[in-house]
């Protein structure tokens, strides 16, 4: 197949003057079936044998045929053959086109469907009906109630969850994104309370951001009417970390240089996430997880992957 765009404008021109004479065309029907010489071919188009040499030679500076000289009976002979079965032409510019042909996975992770934690008082969950745990009983975060939670939060330690993921063998990953609603855990609440918030995925620290505080200041906007009454952290920050081929950004400032090819995205058939205090942080602030049904964003856990 010959590959043609924009990026050649000189070649495509070519290509385009090659195909612009009806003559030209027959030459390329006739030599679907074999290889003529030019002979052959002013014979099946009944015109002289000069004009067909002026039109092969367009044909041939095109790139369409190639031509061969071999022994005749008097002297040498000609000998034109198609080059190419396809021609495929691409009108949009290379980075347009990658943008085109690219696709995205999306999906949703409640916050209480982690799949592994390390938390310590404080510490807790809840949603529109009430507590659905015990304060500060880690032991209950094992509880299978965690699916219906809206809120949750520790003093220390992290959250773990795993999103499957569905995309076709063979495929490039081009980014890896995040987003979340979050903030750091203080006694009530705290605006001035940091946080060092650090992001794993697939084990592998891709950086970490620090909470400025713990907010409730007034009631969060999803929050249901008997939190809005407590001195209770109310809503968070919605933040979003974006992995890409040249770094690791959050809200689009750089944050770290890891890349997504550094994270091995299709080694299996799901994608680790992972986010939390360390144990050498130096804002030990909590955290605290918000779903959509709390805080001030009507949104769980986002991911969101580009691939092409």
């Amino acid at each position: 197949m010959l590959e043609l765009s924009m990026e050649d404008p000189e070649g495509l021109q070519k290509i385009a003057h090659a195909l612009s004479s009806g003559v030209r065309l027959q030459i390329i029907n006739l030599l679907n079936k074999g290889n003529m010489n030019v002979n052959q071919l002013a014979e099946s188009l009944e015109i002289p044998v000069s004009t067909t040499a002026s039109h092969i030679k367009i044909l041939e500076k095109a790139g369409l045929i190639n031509t061969e000289l071999r022994p005749a009976s008097r002297g040498a002979m000609k000998v034109c053959k198609r080059n190419f079965d396809d021609i495929h032409i691409q009108l949009n510019s290379a980075e347009n086109f990658m943008k085109n042909t690219q696709k995205v996975f999306e999906l949703e992770m409640p916050i209480g469907q982690y799949t592994d934690f390390d938390v310590a008082p404080t510490c807790g969950m809840a949603n529109h009906e009430g507590m659905i745990i015990p304060e500060d009983a880690p032991v209950h975060f094992y509880s299978p109630e965690r699916a219906k939670a809206q809120i949750i939060w520790t003093r220390k330690g992290y959250f773990e969850y795993k999103f499957p993921l569905v995309i076709p063998a063979g495929s490039k990953i081009e980014s890896v994104q995040l987003s979340l609603e979050l903030c750091s855990e203080a006694p009530n609440h705290d605006p001035n309370w940091p946080s060092d918030l650090t992001v794993w995925i697939n084990d592998i620290d891709v950086g970490t951001w620090t909470s400025p505080g713990d907010f409730g200041d007034r009631p969060g906007k999803l929050n249901p009417k008997y939190w809005c009454e407590t001195t209770s952290t109310q809503y968070g920050l919605l933040k979003t970390w974006k992995i890409t081929k040249k770094n690791s950004t959050i809200d689009d400032f750089p944050l770290s240089d890891v890349t997504v090819d550094e994270l091995g995205i299709l080694d299996r058939m799901f994608m680790s996430f992972k986010i939390g205090i360390k144990e050498d942080a130096i804002h030990k602030g909590g955290l605290n997880l918000f779903g959509r049904e709390f805080g001030d964003h009507p949104q769980d856990i986002k991911l969101s992957v580009e691939y092409s």
